[in-house]
């Protein structure tokens, strides 16, 4: 019961080796996370230094009251961008007015998200399909990469309702471009690039980050017209409240139940991910819980929403981290920056913090998945690529597009249900029951109509099942028998059970005998709650097909003389197993 009030209690106690490798882990990501939380601020529309601020206490809180050992919590791309977009209609960005709304929306995130873990509901993301996920990503990816090439060739970007227009204006502006501001971004790129391929565990980020903070220093690249960070407020952020603004509290809601599945769905993968790998336990509510503890308290100390990152995470794991404590340490490094460093930050160019965005989504875009998609299920193909065009399509009102994603998965899935498929069945050679659409020269009886149903009887698709059995009988006007082989029903509702009661008096009253074989433990205690099982009668219930099989011929009493159908072996018709 206190481990599960204090999860962090799990680590103690902290050994020599785990302590020397978590403080490792935990250096190594702060030095990751200082620049990237800078630049992502910044996408967010926010000035730099809130992305310290949003870097230093949600990581250490989520580290606490999560269940992973390693995910590294704060700023990331996804995040970021749909905080800009979700703001963007009420207020100016970098504007007191949206520093305060972000700092809002962050509370609101947390909220939603501590009230999903407190009420075991962790399974509302599945309503958030990999497909989708996947759509929205690849767009996200190609928004976030194209929203920063302004900064990489120091024009002016506009702000519209139009996304695309944007765009095409900076690409308008290229012959314009300020070169320094060129040059250092190219450069930027370039040293991460080569880091990447040269020492990948090295920190190129931050290579890139000191060496052109330091150029831009010599050369006076802020008084070339330049843009640089500039002035960082030093010290930790204030605590306050988050200003509540009523005139925009029920949008935002919205904005924040998206926020806060997109988030935690990026941050329970990477967390199942790396606990494949070092054989912890993964619990998504706590870890639901750690996420929207981290948002709340985050809001109290002037961070926006925030989120488990994937290139941060591999960063701990592959640096070693042990437990929790490695992102503790991140944040005490980012508290220490905040207090004592914050003026060397400077000189940092806008288009170096705009070229660590562009190289952090590059690993995002993965066509691939979609393509797989695709060909796993054309149903769900079609919602990866619907979420991917609309995402593109409504920006920069990205959870527009992600939302219509959902709902068409949704659609598409209920789609499916209602049309199972419904297969009328022969007789194989091993005596087994098969589609005579597969194998049309199998023997059948024009007495006996077999049927097989895979799915679930519930009220979206009962009417489909009736429909088919009742046309199955009108082609078969000779059968005295409708054998219903149910292995593939799962489950039976009330209109279900409807149905199934109705159909069965009206098939007896045409002088054919419902027969039902293979049904579930839980179908049939639907089916003993109600009168539905006294309606179709117990020597009409059976637990394979063979059983229900030999009883219809014993009352037809025939044999197989004729090389049709057939008895099998009598077995008992006892369905208790």
């Amino acid at each position: 019961m206190i481990q599960k009030l204090f999860p962090f209690l799990r680590w103690w106690p902290i050994t020599g080796e785990n302590l020397r490798a978590d403080l490792i882990a935990g250096i190594t990501v702060a030095l990751v996370l200082i620049p990237q939380s800078m630049a992502y601020a910044q996408l967010a529309g926010l000035p730099a230094y809130y992305g310290l601020y949003a870097a230093f206490l949600p990581g250490i809180i989520a580290a606490l009251w999560g269940s992973s050992n390693q995910l590294a919590t704060g700023p990331v791309a996804v995040v970021s961008l749909l905080t800009a977009s979700a703001l963007m209609p009420f207020a100016t960005l970098g504007s007191e007015q949206f520093v305060a709304l972000a700092i809002l929306l962050a509370l609101l995130v947390g909220l939603f998200q501590l009230s999903l873990g407190l009420l075991r509901l962790g399974v509302v993301v599945n309503f958030l399909s990999h497909p989708v996920i996947v759509g929205f990503t690849n767009a996200a990816a190609l928004i976030i990469g194209l929203s920063q090439l302004n900064k990489i060739f120091g024009v002016d970007k506009p702000r519209s309702e139009s996304f695309a227009n944007d765009v095409l204006a900076v690409l308008a502006q290229i012959p314009e471009s300020h070169l320094p501001t060129l040059a250092m971004g190219l450069a930027a790129i370039g040293v991460m690039l080569y880091m990447k391929a040269k020492v990948p565990k090295f920190p190129g980020v931050l290579v890139a980050v000191v060496a052109t903070t330091v150029v831009s220093f010599l050369i006076g690249f802020a008084e070339m017209g330049g843009s640089v960070v500039g002035e960082i407020p030093a010290g930790l952020p204030s605590v306050a409240m988050p200003v509540l603004d009523m005139s925009v509290l029920g949008t935002l809601i919205s904005s924040a139940v998206v926020i806060s599945l997109v988030g935690f769905m990026e941050a329970i993968s990477i967390a199942k991910a790396m606990a494949a790998k070092t054989k912890d336990h993964i619990d998504p509510n706590q870890e639901l819980i750690g996420q929207g503890l981290g948002n709340i308290f985050g809001s109290f100390t002037q961070s926006y929403p925030t989120s488990g990152s994937f290139s941060r995470s591999a960063v701990n794991l592959n640096a070693g981290a042990r437990t929790g404590l490695s992102a503790v340490i991140t944040g005490l490094v980012v508290m220490t920056t905040l207090l004592f460093l914050t003026p060397l930050l400077y000189h940092l160019p806008s288009a170096v913090l705009a070229a660590v965005i562009m190289m952090a989504v590059f690993g995002l875009v993965n066509f691939r998945a979609v393509v797989h998609a695709w060909q796993a299920n054309k149903h769900d193909g079609t919602a990866s690529v619907v979420t991917f065009v609309a995402t593109l399509g409504f920006a920069p009102h990205l959870d527009k597009g992600i939302m219509v994603g959902a709902v068409l998965a949704i659609l598409l899935y209920l789609y499916r249900t209602m049309r199972p498929r419904v297969a009328i069945l022969g007789r194989y050679g091993d005596g087994t029951l098969r589609d005579l659409k597969v194998h049309p020269e199998l023997p059948t009886d024009p007495r006996i109509i077999a049927v097989r149903f895979d799915g679930s009887l519930y009220f979206a698709n009962v009417s489909y099942f009736e429909d088919a059995i009742l046309e199955a009988v009108s082609c078969q006007p000779s059968a005295k028998f409708v054998l219903v082989v149910g292995d593939g029903i799962n489950q039976v509702d009330a209109s279900g059970e409807e149905v199934l009661h109705h159909l069965v008096e009206r098939l007896k009253d045409a002088g054919v005998t419902l027969v039902f074989s293979g049904l579930k433990r839980q179908v049939l205690e639907v089916m003993r709650h109600t009168s539905l099982y006294e309606t179709i009668g117990r020597d009409c219930i059976y637990a394979t097909e063979t059983m229900a099989l030999n009883a219809i011929y014993e009352w037809l009493k025939r044999d197989d003389a004729d090389g049709t159908f057939g008895p099998l072996k009598p077995q008992s018709t006892d369905v208790s197993a």
